[in-house]
């Protein structure tokens, strides 16, 4: 697979609404490798499909339990609340609080097309948030209560 450019903020394709995936083919296969690996490349949690320039309801997430393929997610019922820190590819070298459910419910379809509902609870329920919210082209910088701060990169 291949490693490919993350966009960033105040790129126009990060702001546009996703169209829905309707059939599984060869490019969306690639497409979904090229996504999980470039967030483990770039040491992310999540990573949308308009952060690589492709304006498709796919999300890619990995806590540190394995990878999560989501494809027209949509969030089915959410609980309780968390606030803590959060950052994104898409704003290397910033993050922001932000609070989000502690719960989420979710409904997509995963790579073999088939439907499927996970649920999810503190940081996962927290990556689901962030990155369906990529999808209609929101970021959560205009949910950063107080603004971004920047943060020391891992190793310094």
């Amino acid at each position: 697979m291949a490693i490919r450019r993350i966009r960033e903020l105040g790129d126009e394709v990060l702001t546009k609404r996703c169209k829905d995936v309707t059939k599984m083919n060869l490019r969306t296969k690639i497409l979904i490798g090229d996504m999980l690996d470039t967030m483990y490349e770039a040491g992310g949690v999540g990573l949308a499909a308009p952060q690589v320039g492709v304006l498709k309801k796919i999300v890619v997430i990995d806590i540190g339990e394995g990878p999560y393929i989501l494809m027209n997610p949509e969030i089915l019922e959410t609980g309780g609340e968390q606030r803590g820190e959060e950052g994104c590819l898409s704003v290397p070298g910033k993050a922001g609080v932000v609070t989000r459910p502690n719960y989420v419910k979710v409904r997509a379809l995963n790579e073999n097309m088939e439907e499927i509902e996970v649920e999810a609870e503190e940081l996962l329920a927290r990556a689901f948030c962030h990155e369906i919210d990529h999808l209609d082209g929101k970021m959560y910088v205009e949910l950063a209560e107080g603004g971004l701060h920047d943060v020391e990169p891992e190793g310094e």
